[in-house]
């Protein structure tokens, strides 16, 4: 078992545990990968103390995790917080009748759905995922958490890709851990 408070939360660097890697998924694009932070005890815990710090305020009802890795914040931080917890997914991952919400990308499109009876009128429901980078697939989840009748007063993000302005795209508040300038 890990000795606990071995780093208090403002003493972790979260850019020292996120590594980049370069040419992924294709050439010319450098890929944040945070599962080096994942599997870092105190990081993975001190990500989480300052992504509940901010989440919080928003005062959910539920979060929503976007599939896939979404689901690794949005699942323990519902924890942490006392909540629910919602998952975003591709088409046909989900069983029962499911509400989806088609949009484009800047290579094509997608869509995501998410059960039917998940969220009801008067559900606060923030949305996480790991990365925002121009904002589609967060806009997307946004538009389809107000299709399914749930009020949305924030979206959060562990990394951010500030050159990309994915903000723009989003009508709400937009809270995020690390950005990366380049």
């Amino acid at each position: 078992m890990p000795e606990q408070g071995l780093f208090p939360a403002a003493d972790v660097d979260l850019k020292e545990h996120i590594r980049g890697i370069p040419d992924f998924p294709k050439p010319g694009i450098l890929f944040y990968d945070i599962s080096t932070l994942l599997r870092n005890g105190p990081a993975w815990k001190a990500a989480m103390a300052r992504l509940a710090e901010k989440v919080r305020p928003y005062n959910p009802t539920l979060l929503a995790g976007i599939e896939s890795r979404g689901f690794l914040l949005a699942a323990p931080l519902a924890l942490e917080l006392g909540l629910g917890f919602v998952m975003l997914r591709k088409p046909r991952k989900l069983p029962g009748a499911t509400i989806g919400y088609d949009y484009e990308l800047e290579y094509g499109s997608d869509r995501l759905e998410i059960q039917a009876d998940a969220v009801t009128p008067g559900d606060r429901v923030v949305v996480l995922d790991d990365l925002l980078a121009t904002g589609g697939t967060m806009a997307a989840s946004i538009a389809l958490l107000r299709k399914a009748g749930a009020a949305v007063p924030a979206a959060a993000a562990m990394v951010e890709l500030t050159f990309l302005d994915g903000r723009r795209r989003l009508d709400v508040p937009v809270e995020t851990l690390v950005a990366y300038d380049s």
